[in-house]
């Protein structure tokens, strides 16, 4: 489906210099699927986020924050209390966006087993 994007002409992420390709690549990322559907639940301040999200580095959860604050995904607090607090919410935008891609990690967690099994006989039929 192509939309009309004010100042982009017609988005469509099939062509190679779309535009949407980048968000999709932002809000589909492993990173920034899991820090959306965290942040769907309540803010979080960084190192809470951090812990919440298992296995991402200090460095690609604040490039993920900045990438998605900057796509209007995510709005960042900064508190002026000593020490610094800085809290990370969802926008409305950001909030759709984490419900669509949180639903499709669910299916996938749903589908692991018909995957590991497709994975055997794929392979099983090229050894």
């Amino acid at each position: 489906m192509k939309v009309s994007v004010e100042g982009w002409g017609l988005a469509d992420v099939n062509q190679p210099m779309c535009p949407s390709r980048g968000v999709l690549e932002h809000v589909t990322s492993r990173w920034g699927v899991l820090v959306l559907a965290a942040l769907l639940d309540r803010p979080y301040r960084f190192s809470e986020l951090r812990r919440t999200v298992g296995g991402v580095s200090e460095k690609m959860l604040a490039q993920t924050l900045r990438t998605l604050e900057r796509d209007g995904f995510v709005h960042r607090e900064a508190q002026p209390v000593i020490p610094p607090r800085v809290d990370y919410s969802l926008t409305a935008l950001g909030v759709e966006a984490a419900e669509q891609v949180w639903a499709l990690a669910r299916w996938t967690e749903q589908q692991v087993g018909a995957v590991r099994a497709a994975r055997e006989a794929y392979d099983e039929a090229r050894a």
